[in-house]
């Protein structure tokens, strides 16, 4: 049932994940799963480029690298980290915006369906039975460095997935009654 995917959707981390590869036809099913997003006059702003094997290590290498490069003063475990985190990934998902050309609705409606696109992904992930884990660091803006992008694309993080053997325990959510308000 749709309530209960909802429900059991976890951030499922790298470290987490086993190195059992994740098949392409569902890493398929879940990039359709994002391609039936709402959007604003049907701009579809998603963009994806998925990364596996060997990409994955250079991903790795170019983050570190390009965050000794710019952080005022780097910290030699946060580069380690940055570097082994998509190498523990059986895929990385890099999740873009393309920005309408018309400019026919406002960035933030663009930026919100593309975060709808990632929210069908990781429900779809649940449904599977694949972990994963939307990773924002400032990093991003730098992709342009590793792959092509189009002109007023961005990338707005990064959509690690594996698979995983441990339990993922429940989460606890405050009451939405204390969140809303009946007008």
């Amino acid at each position: 049932m749709l309530f209960d995917v909802i429900r059991k959707r976890r951030s499922v981390f790298p470290a987490q994940y086993n190195e059992t590869p994740i098949a392409k036809e569902d890493i398929l099913k879940v990039l359709e799963a994002a391609n039936w997003a709402p959007s604003h006059r049907k701009t579809e702003p998603w963009r994806f480029k998925v990364m596996q094997g060997e990409t994955l290590e250079k991903l790795g290498l170019f983050l570190s690298l390009k965050y000794l490069e710019t952080d005022p003063s780097p910290k030699e475990f946060k580069a380690k980290k940055i570097i082994e985190n998509p190498k523990k990934a059986s895929a990385i998902i890099a999740i873009c915006m393309q920005r309408d050309p018309m400019k026919s609705v406002p960035e933030w409606e663009e930026v919100a369906a593309v975060a709808m696109a990632v929210q069908n992904m990781w429900l779809a992930c649940t449904e599977l039975g694949v972990g994963a884990y939307w990773s924002s660091p400032a990093l991003v803006k730098h992709m342009g460095d590793f792959f092509e992008m189009n002109h007023e694309e961005a990338c707005l993080g990064f959509f690690y997935m594996g698979n995983y053997d441990q339990e993922i325990p429940d989460a606890a959510r405050g009451s939405i009654e204390d969140k809303t308000v009946w007008l």
